[in-house]
């Protein structure tokens, strides 16, 4: 399936954006512009049922990267230098990282597990029947974000195939990596919803970066822009310092 692409800048360098559930790239609105400073071409993506992309008829995680791959394949000229997601969107940028192989990926508060037992079924259950909240219930659950943050998110739920749900009806495909493909950084909100400390130290015996961003909620880079662009930004230093080829400059 062919989705819809937000892409701006003209860097010479690409940057893969791919939201989480619920949402779409609109959510990346300061992200995208920071990255454009930095010399980025933005790609970020609409997932089946999220946006302006279509609906599908079923959705799991590995046809949501399939989806990444036959939309963006066309539109790069060789691997990007930057894939992150965020979420269900850091899982599906882990597999289009199996694929892609970018120089770098950023998974922010990955669903690279996902709660058991009755946890697990009560977070299934939100999400397939909670109402669309009001403007106030999200200003009152997420205090820190910016009112353009929040008209950002009515508006992305207002556009969202509730169906999605169905892609975690299965949540054995909810896993790390099984390699690593390219320097990789883990950002996690304070108290993850999806990464317990025994995936975390996985993750780090991987070889990946992990990083905690104390005082924010499962959407980062919402709940502290500031100092989540500044962990990404460094981080990206250190790889190209490291790593000093040209492909892998990927921050100026």
């Amino acid at each position: 399936m062919r989705l819809a692409v937000n892409e701006s800048g003209s860097g010479s360098k690409t940057a893969v954006l791919i939201h989480g559930i619920m949402s779409d790239s609109r959510a990346w609105h300061r992200v995208t512009a920071e990255l454009r400073e930095h010399g980025f071409r933005v790609l970020a993506v609409d997932l089946a049922g999220h946006g302006r992309s279509p609906r599908a008829s079923r959705y799991s995680p590995a046809a949501w990267a399939d989806d990444v791959v036959e939309t963006l394949t066309p539109l790069i000229d060789g691997p990007p230098d930057v894939v992150m997601g965020h979420s269900l969107g850091g899982l599906v940028a882990s597999l289009v990282a199996d694929r892609m192989a970018p120089r770098a990926a950023i998974y922010i508060d990955p669903a690279f597990s996902f709660p058991t037992g009755i946890r697990g079924w009560a977070f299934k259950a939100f999400f397939a029947v909670a109402p669309r909240p009001k403007r106030s219930a999200l200003v009152r659950m997420n205090p820190k974000w910016s009112a353009a943050d929040v008209d950002i998110e009515l508006a992305t739920l207002r556009d969202w195939d509730r169906r999605t749900i169905l892609g975690f009806a299965d949540t054995r495909p909810l896993v790390p990596p099984a390699r690593l493909v390219a320097p990789s950084l883990v950002v996690l909100a304070e108290k993850s919803l999806l990464i317990t400390e025994r995936v975390a130290a996985q993750l780090r015996r991987q070889g990946m970066t992990v990083e905690t961003m104390e005082g924010t909620g499962h959407t980062v880079f919402r709940d502290d822009h500031a100092g989540f662009m500044d962990t990404v930004v460094d981080w990206l230093r250190g790889v190209a310092k490291a790593q000093p080829q040209p492909a892998l400059a990927v921050v100026a």
